[in-house]
């Protein structure tokens, strides 16, 4: 059983006039997406891209669900730019982790197509599990750059990746473990141009609420020049796996998307470039080619070595308070069914039972009175009432209920059979002898 709790901030920044950053928090899915392509644009993309993530996630919760919902939100951002004039050119980054049941235990299913990135905080390390898709980070992965030299390349800013600029993407997807008491930070990369990594390490470290801990990279973000838009999902694992594992990594490491197929790089919020044959669609290739790298590829590990699975204080702790619950309710749900009582018939007798008409939550009524009362002895009246139940809140109450319903039918002029009978005596009021009356026992 994995437990997971999240907080997230996103704020405009002090130079844009309007948030395109998109955050989503669900139960098992947790993304950041940076639109791009204009005012209206790259907030329309972003808002896209989570909403049809969401969606296609929640139909098939699966590795190559999370897959085909990436690829989903892709197509429906790029009709919607070629359909819409106003918004030709859109486009977004997409960073997501989901978690997801596989046969060998959960694990945090991570996509990323662009520059939005993904961290892991550790045993007091932060490390990026995403690769930017820009020409400066994919050359740094080939090794032509190191990572002094692409954090001043001109071109680090340029995607050779992004949702909704061509008709089809390469989807960079990979999982983890959800080791019990790491951290997990999303990002666009407002915080990372912003925030340097050994002050985001320190607030990880330092802030144990999520959502204070994603308030607080966005304001530094802002106090640092806040120069785009800004948004930060935390991820906590509260209970997971309880040790170091060695982690897969991305299928695709490596290579810029080919501009006959995938389309354009976008720099920043806006994309530039030369044109295709797409009509109204701007898109650029980079000037220094970036091939994917063969070697690079083969490297990667694709299975996930884990430990023996052992019981935590704090699973046990959790388990025992699960169950806790659980028997409190139980108990709650047990005395209302043992308080309550009501007449019923049973074979053409009135019986008093235990419990509620009909049952309760499994809990089926008991006979713990028969009264020996036939019901031709009631007012027939009463008989509907009496089958399906008569409620009263104690057992003499039941009791007291069933003599009144007995003495109820016994005083009527033609009382039935079953009604005892005596002889009195009693004197008129004019002399002669004494009359005998047979009647009923009062």
């Amino acid at each position: 059983m994995t437990v997971l709790r999240s907080g997230s901030a996103s704020d405009v920044g002090r130079v844009r006039t309007i948030n395109e950053d998109r955050a989503l928090e669900s139960l098992t899915l947790f993304a950041v997406a940076d639109g791009m392509g204009g005012h209206a644009g790259g907030e329309v993309a972003a808002a896209l891209a989570v909403q049809v993530l969401q969606a296609g996630f929640n139909r098939t919760p699966t590795t190559d669900g999370l897959v085909a919902a990436v690829k989903e939100a892709n197509q429906v951002v790029w009709e919607a730019g070629v359909e819409d004039q106003a918004l030709r050119g859109m486009g977004t980054t997409v960073v997501a982790a989901a978690l997801v049941a596989m046969g060998e235990g959960d694990r945090l299913v991570l996509v990323n197509v662009g520059d939005s990135r993904a961290y892991r905080f550790h045993a007091g390390t932060l490390a990026q599990l995403s690769l930017d898709h820009s020409v400066a980070e994919e050359l740094v992965a080939r090794g032509e750059l190191s990572e002094a030299e692409a954090a001043v390349h001109p071109k680090r800013h340029i995607l050779t990746r992004a949702l909704g600029v061509a008709p089809t993407v390469e989807v960079d997807v990979w999982d983890v473990v959800p080791v019990e008491g790491d951290r997990f930070l999303l990002c666009s990369d407002g915080l990372t141009n912003e925030v340097p990594t050994d002050l985001i390490t320190s607030v990880l470290a330092t802030i144990a609420d999520p959502k204070a801990a994603a308030r607080k990279l966005v304001n530094l973000a802002n106090e640092s020049g806040g120069n785009d838009n800004i948004t930060a999902v935390v991820l906590d694992v509260l209970v997971g796996e309880p040790g170091a594992v060695e982690e897969a990594v991305p299928d695709d490491l490596t290579g810029a998307v080919d501009a006959s197929d995938a389309g354009p790089a976008a720099a920043g919020n806006g994309v530039t470039g030369v044109s295709t044959a797409v009509p109204g669609v701007i898109v650029s290739t980079p000037d220094t080619a970036v091939t994917p790298s063969p070697t690079t590829i083969a490297e990667k590990p694709r299975r996930v070595r884990r430990g023996p699975r052992r019981i935590t204080f704090r699973v046990l702790f959790f388990l025992v308070l699960l169950g806790g619950l659980a028997y409190g309710a139980w108990w709650v749900i047990r005395t209302y069914v043992d308080d309550s009582y009501y007449v019923g018939v049973k074979n053409q007798e009135l019986v008093i039972y235990q419990g509620r008409p009909g049952g309760f939550l499994g809990m089926e009524p008991q006979i713990v009175t028969h009264t020996g009362v036939n019901e031709s002895q009631v007012d027939p009246n009463v008989l509907g009432s009496l089958r399906a139940g008569v409620q009263e809140p104690t057992r003499s109450a039941a009791n007291r209920y069933v003599s009144q319903l007995v003495a109820s039918r016994c005083s009527i002029v033609n009382p039935p059979a079953s009604c005892a009978t005596t002889t009195t005596t009693t004197t008129t009021p004019s002399p002669g002898a004494a009359t005998t009356v047979t009647g009923k026992a009062p």
